[in-house]
């Protein structure tokens, strides 16, 4: 993660220092993650992983409980929350200073994992497949992530096409903010152009070579790069 403001402010009094660039830690909880083949889905390997991560130097721990890989079904909300409920609870138990991210882009799972300890909420769809998800990170004035993906996890890598992909990615990123200032939030924003989501080997390359390009928002900037083993 690298800044453009040197700090987040936490719902709970902390703060999050990004005068340097940080590692953003990834526990996958699903059963179908592309990255680590679903290894991860019993309490007792989620917190070895977490406690790997932290000692390896991740700021921040980000808990999906979602499958976003190309090609993923989508599941139900209640099956979401009955995944995330028992990590999340029991990774802020036993890391009690951890940072804690939660990826969903659904506005009720976000509701119930700020109140149970999350920190951040990183949303896929930048607010667009939910439109009560900005209503949630404005009344707990939570740090939010957005995220740009064209189309959906199913179908995003199906012919991606851009007229320009850095100044398609700007547009999307500048109207969302916008949205979010118009409901109180100006700060705490963070923005994540989305490599791999939506995107062709060549329009990732394109983002990284003009990564940048971003910085004209004055937020910090998430990279996700994700590979296979």
């Amino acid at each position: 993660m690298k800044n453009n403001s040197s700090k987040i402010s936490l719902i709970n009094g902390k703060t999050l220092d990004l005068s340097t660039p940080i590692a953003m830690g990834i526990l996958n909880i699903t059963p179908d993650s592309f990255y680590d083949g679903g290894r991860l889905t019993n309490i007792k390997s989620q917190m070895e992983q977490v406690e790997k991560m932290l000692l390896d130097g991740a700021a921040i721990i980000d808990i999906g409980a979602i499958s976003t890989r190309p090609g993923a079904e989508n599941i139900l909300e209640d099956e979401e929350v009955k995944r995330l409920l028992p990590s999340l609870k029991q990774i802020r138990k036993a890391f009690p200073q951890a940072i804690l991210s939660v990826d969903t882009y659904r506005s009720e799972v976000a509701q119930i994992a700020l109140i149970e300890g999350a920190d951040i909420i990183n949303d896929i769809s930048g607010g667009r497949f939910d439109e009560v998800m900005f209503e949630v990170v404005a009344a707990h004035k939570a740090p939010y992530i957005i995220m740009h993906i064209q189309g959906s996890p199913r179908n995003m890598q199906v012919n991606p096409q851009y007229e320009n992909v850095i100044d398609d990615i700007s547009g999307f990123f500048e109207l969302q903010i916008k949205k979010l200032a118009e409901m109180g939030i100006k700060g705490n924003i963070i923005l994540d152009p989305g490599f791999g989501f939506g995107k062709t080997l060549e329009h990732n390359f394109e983002i990284l070579r003009q990564f940048e390009a971003f910085k004209k928002f004055g937020c910090p900037m998430l990279a996700g790069i994700s590979a296979n083993h």
